[in-house]
């Protein structure tokens, strides 16, 4: 009986040391796996598995840079919102009609979504947010769905600014205007983080930054918002009131070239852009070229006075009233008779000019256009910037002179004709245009002499005079000088008898000049075509409240030009 119960003790035990020691390797492994650190396929690879199969890296996005105006007013700013995405796998499916709801989207729509990116690890599902409205949605915990801070443009200045600022599209990327052509400088770098999320898309640890976002570049434009939004208003009630097809306005300031306003009409709301249209978003006053006509005809005395053929005290005999260049009869409105060289520039006289022109060597007339800026590219970065037509010959006809020196045959952009009288207003001084603050002291290119530039404003300012073509354009506390511009436009059977270009070019105080504005009304449609009718009046209005603004002290004109 004793050695049975010690056979059964010994078995017992037998049993129990053999169940022991086959549990040992076991142990052994679950040891390797969880607790030592350097075996191979130990708990640190367990655990960095687990954590991949979990951890997900979220873009930081980078603040884009603020544009303000050389005053530092906001013109485009970046503010915080809030967006919605999902982890369509992990997406509850009874939770699907309840998201949609609080989405404000349809339960159809949402599957549809969800169902397109069922292989995807991400899909937006609301995008730029107010986070006071992302909050609610958030506290629900969907399973599944997550958010981000991303950022979106804010215009102040709205439509006013639109044709210079621009905007960017929903991933904040420059589409139109400065944010298009200055998106590198603007735009920054994006950062990353690292997360660990659970099942339902929670985040449960945050790993931290391994790259922060670097912040965009600001930039100070040139413009001054006061004087934006009067030309703006000035050239939107002009345009309205006159029917035009649209207008455009460039201001330049005449010690720097820097541009103080550019106004377009049409625009456009870039802080609605659903409402936007195609042909809204063109910057006319870079974009869209026209024939000068008549506003060239002060660089065509100049060039004339610089050849040594003319002088000051000339005259020229424009009778009977026109002149026949080949077979072509070019025409003034009556017979001026003997006019001196400003005369020709109070009446405008085509006839004065073409005879003027013909005696001249074509390529001195092209080359003092050129060296003036027109045919050369402003240079100010816009997209779609036009560098309009100057034409080069190897052989001149008459007519291609006579038409050349009253600004046909030829064409260049507000932004160019603005510049060529900014050098006419800094005593033969031509300095670039730019669309951004200036820090220093601008480039000067002598273009000619101070004397001639100096007799050309002179005369010019006779244009604003009783007798003048532009007597709307003169104000009453500060003389003008500048010159009116009317063209016809090109149809389909060449220049249309009811289709014009209303055009005026000047520039303020006309003794001490301050300003250059150049302001073109597009087809009015009231009868009143003519740059004298359309467009002086608008320069008055924009460059009298300009230089009030300004602070420039009210100066008396002078009497009449003597001699004239």
């Amino acid at each position: 009986m004793k050695d049975a119960k010690r056979n059964l003790l010994w078995r017992y035990r037998s049993i129990s040391i053999t169940l022991f020691a086959l549990t040992l390797p076991l142990v052994s492994h679950l040891a390797k796996l969880q607790v030592v650190p350097s075996t191979e396929r130990g708990y640190e690879f367990l655990q960095s598995e687990g954590e991949a199969r979990t951890s997900r890296s979220e873009t930081l996005h980078a603040y884009r840079g603020v544009i303000t105006d050389r005053n530092g007013e906001l013109l485009a700013v970046s503010t915080p919102l809030t967006s919605l995405y999902a982890e369509p796998k992990k997406i509850n499916e009874q939770e699907i009609a309840e998201l949609a709801a609080v989405l404000k989207i349809s339960e159809k729509n949402l599957r549809q979504r969800l169902a397109k990116y069922r292989n995807k690890q991400f899909m937006y599902l609301v995008r730029h947010l107010p986070p006071h409205q992302a909050e609610p949605i958030l506290n629900r915990k969907f399973q599944g769905v997550a958010a981000e801070t991303e950022y979106r443009r804010y215009y102040p200045a709205g439509e006013v600014a639109a044709h210079v600022v621009g905007f960017t599209d929903i991933e904040d990327k420059g589409q139109e205007g400065i944010e298009l052509a200055y998106e590198e400088h603007l735009a920054g770098a994006s950062g990353y983080k690292k997360v660990i999320k659970d099942l339902k898309g929670n985040i449960v640890k945050d790993n931290g930054v391994l790259k922060a976002p670097v912040s965009g570049s600001n930039l100070s434009l040139s413009l001054d918002l006061r004087l934006q939004y009067l030309a703006y208003r000035e050239l939107k009630a002009a345009v309205a009131k006159q029917g035009a097809k649209s207008g455009s306005v460039v201001m330049l300031d005449v010690d720097s070239g820097e541009i103080l306003a550019m106004a377009n009409q049409p625009s456009y709301n870039p802080n609605d852009r659903i409402r936007i249209h195609p042909e809204q978003l063109r910057n006319r006053a870079i974009t869209d070229v026209f024939e000068p006509g008549s506003t060239v005809k002060p660089l065509t005395i100049m060039a004339a006075l610089e050849s040594g053929l003319y002088s000051i005290g000339d005259t020229i005999d424009t009778s009977p009233g026109y002149v026949m260049v080949g077979k072509k009869a070019l025409l003034d409105p009556k017979d001026y008779g003997v006019l001196s060289l400003t005369k020709i520039l109070t009446k405008s006289s085509q006839v004065g000019i073409t005879k003027i022109a013909l005696e001249m060597e074509p390529d001195e007339l092209r080359g003092f256009f050129y060296r003036s800026g027109i045919g050369q590219a402003a240079g100010l970065g816009f997209p779609g910037e036009s560098v309009g037509v100057l034409p080069s010959r190897s052989r001149w006809h008459p007519i291609e002179i006579a038409t050349l020196a009253f600004g046909y045959g030829l064409n260049v952009n507000a932004v160019q004709l603005a510049q060529a009288y900014g050098m006419i207003a800094d005593h033969g001084v031509l300095k670039p245009t730019s669309i951004l603050k200036l820090s220093g002291v601008p480039l000067e290119n002598s273009v000619v002499s101070a004397d001639i530039a100096n007799s050309v404003s002179t005369m010019l300012k006779t244009v604003t005079q009783p007798g003048g073509t532009a007597t709307r354009a003169q104000i009453s506390a500060y003389p003008v000088a500048g010159k009116t511009g009317t063209a016809h436009k090109v149809g389909l059977a060449g220049y249309a008898e009811d289709r014009h270009i209303a055009l005026f070019a000047g520039f303020a105080p006309a003794d001490n000049p301050k300003l250059v504005a150049v302001v073109i009304i597009n087809e009015p449609s009231d009868g009143r075509y003519y740059g004298g009718e359309a467009a002086a009046p608008v320069f008055a209005s924009i460059v009298e409240g300009s230089l009030k603004i300004l602070n420039v002290a009210p100066q008396k004109s002078e009497t009449m030009v003597a001699g004239i």
